[in-house]
């Protein structure tokens, strides 16, 4: 059986491979051949599991509250559903190209690049070489995204880790953040936030430079268990403080209503590893199911989480339902290390994608002798180029809605039913056909303009005018100080 991480590698390389264009098809077979392949059933969902499970699930309790207690999981079931409906469309679309056109099975991008090739509109055969490109950009645009999210998450963990160290050492124990004036007391004794990101720095771009993810198995192995682990005793601490749901808001209002769609489809974008999955699997014809038993899984464990974070913790949750653990309890400290080391782990994976189709065409321009020292010094100004998006929007909620709403938006609902309606046989398609797609792409394109909005607004008013402000206009997403 293959290990996590060179699963892994299967997942992430035809990826990459797709920004090389028609003229590596021979070249991407030949390789094709000395990949493992043979992803049994069980392995299948698990990837799929892992590609969903990461930062984005543990902010989706502060996007319940963004939504309301019974419109935000309502809402979560059916953005889950309509975008495990857009992983079906790419698939099924994929299959039909490739077979019509009897070529190897497709990736993201190529499946974009040839149904506009196919399609009955010159305007879009003409666009064909510009769509691939275009959903390159977008995947390399949310890996880094990720990344981004990544920088804040480990920051504001461990920053609360050392903090909480030296508060339990102390001869008097203060319980983290059982009011306001503590938490600013806490801020204001540490270091700052955007400190933490700085000293992370080196050490995540000395990760960055193991290019081959399979000498990272047995971390990536120990990673997985480790988010396991913090998963369940979140569970068992949120389980113990449940709160009336008829005492919490059933719905919000609609100005904080697009911060619930950018952090939720943040966490549902595992679109991109749908393919190469499929792809790489033993038995392709019982990948939807396992895409439906995996998804059914995500949704049930999204929606409990979310739910039962916000019942636990009210109005106080936080970007991240870890930041709302208290110091006094070592299994608290506990979820906060195993996880930031599972997302410090992840780093490298998610950084993967981006890294092999930036790096490689610039240094084939360099002198064979500078190209390695090319290679390391274009790995490390991509990490900086994280690390800066992330010091300068160092509020781990905004940063995922806005990854979530710019980038993944377009990869998990806008492009899927729009490849459907240019790949489908007869032309014009069916007009439930033509109505049920442009509604899923015109939802996501009005979630990426409006999740943009109001989280550049949230960032620009905060920097501006300060947090009371904008909570006094209704949009705030993260309560902090008690209004006067």
């Amino acid at each position: 059986m293959l290990s996590a991480e060179q699963l892994d590698m299967e997942v992430m390389t035809p990826l990459m491979e797709e920004a090389g264009g028609e003229e590596e098809d021979v070249d991407r077979d030949e390789d094709s051949e000395h990949l493992p392949r043979g992803i049994t059933f069980t392995q299948t969902l698990l990837h799929l599991l892992k590609g969903n499970i990461g930062t984005g699930l543990l902010g989706l309790p502060l996007a319940v509250k963004n939504a309301g207690i019974m419109l935000g999981p309502v809402s979560l079931v059916l953005m889950g559903v309509v975008c495990l409906h857009c992983m079906h469309i790419l698939v099924n679309c994929s299959h039909q190209l490739s077979e019509r056109l009897k070529r190897s099975p497709l990736g993201y991008s190529e499946t974009v690049a040839v149904a506009m090739e196919t399609s009955s509109s010159q305007c879009l055969r003409k666009g064909a070489h510009f769509g691939r490109h275009l959903v390159n950009f977008f995947l390399v645009l949310t890996q880094l995204g990720f990344c981004s999210v990544y920088f804040v998450f480990l920051a504001e963990n461990i920053k609360q880790v050392m903090e909480g160290a030296r508060l339990n050492s102390s001869v008097e124990t203060v319980p983290l953040y059982s009011n306001s004036s503590e938490e600013d007391s806490l801020s204001a004794a540490g270091l700052d936030l955007r400190l933490y990101m700085v000293f992370l720095l080196p050490f995540i771009i000395v990760l960055t430079f193991i290019r081959d993810l399979r000498n990272m198995a047995v971390l990536s192995a120990i990673a997985n268990i480790c988010m396991a682990i913090s998963l369940i005793l979140i569970f068992t601490y949120i389980l113990h403080d449940v709160a009336d749901p008829r005492s919490l808001p059933y719905a919000s209002t609609w100005r904080k209503f697009p911060f619930f769609f950018g952090t939720a489809i943040f966490a549902f974008e595992g679109i991109g590893v749908v393919l190469p999955l499929e792809n790489q699997m033993s038995e392709p014809k019982r990948f939807p199911q396992a895409l439906n038993i995996g998804m059914g899984v995500i949704i049930v464990l999204y929606v409990t989480l979310a739910t039962l974070g916000y019942l636990c913790f009210r109005d106080d949750i936080k970007g991240s339902i870890t930041l709302n653990l208290p110091h006094d309890s070592w299994s608290n400290q506990l979820v906060k290390v195993l996880y930031s080391f599972g997302v410090f782990v992840s780093f490298a994976v998610q950084f993967f994608v981006p890294a092999e189709i930036l790096v490689p065409p610039v240094c084939e321009r360099i002198r064979k002798s500078w190209r390695r020292a090319a290679d390391f010094s274009l790995r490390a100004v991509l990490v900086c180029l994280t690390c800066v998006t992330a010091v300068m929007i160092p509020r781990l909620d905004l940063v995922i809605s806005l990854v979530g709403a710019v980038s993944s938006s377009a990869l998990a609902l806008v492009f899927p039913p729009l490849v459907e309606l240019m790949a489908f046989p007869s032309q014009p398609p069916p007009p439930l056909l033509l109505l049920k797609d442009l509604s899923i792409a015109t939802l996501g394109f009005i979630g990426f303009l409006a999740g943009t909005y109001v989280t550049m607004e949230e960032i620009i008013y905060s920097d501006d005018q300060g947090q009371t402000h904008l909570r006094d206009h209704g949009n705030w997403t993260t309560p902090t100080t008690s209004r006067p």
